[in-house]
């Protein structure tokens, strides 16, 4: 399947300096940085510098190197942040979503990571 890319979405803008972030860590090929409507104290969205739609489209396409960043990029800022279980923290969670089942409101590849408190079921039966 071809994708095809929007650079004016807003994470596509926010990679070309054209708005702000409140940037967490910056890597090769990653940029992790604050969500502006947090939905748990530790609320950070780690992208991919390249034009990737969703998770699939990434995984096929993307590099090694980009891939591995992406990777690594999401255990440090884990890290960073002191929620990683074992080492003081109690846990989190990834998110990402794909397409419109998958309500993805960014046509650009993103993962959130949620942590700081009780995040509860993900998903309810229905």
């Amino acid at each position: 399947m071809a994708y095809s890319y929007d650079t004016q979405n807003i994470f596509a803008r926010i990679l070309r300096g054209e708005i702000p972030c409140a940037k967490v860590l910056e890597t090769a090929h990653s940029l992790a940085f604050n969500d502006i409507q947090p939905q748990a104290p530790h609320h950070v969205l780690v992208i991919p510098r390249g034009a990737y739609v969703n998770a699939d489209h990434f995984a096929l396409e993307a590099s090694d190197a980009e891939i591995a960043d992406f990777a690594r990029c999401i255990g440090q800022v884990c890290q960073s942040l002191g929620i990683r279980p074992g080492e003081g923290g109690a846990g989190y969670r990834l998110i990402t979503n794909a397409g419109e089942d998958g309500v993805q409101e960014v046509p650009h590849y993103h993962v959130h990571i949620l942590g700081g408190r009780m995040l509860g079921r993900m998903l309810q039966k229905g």
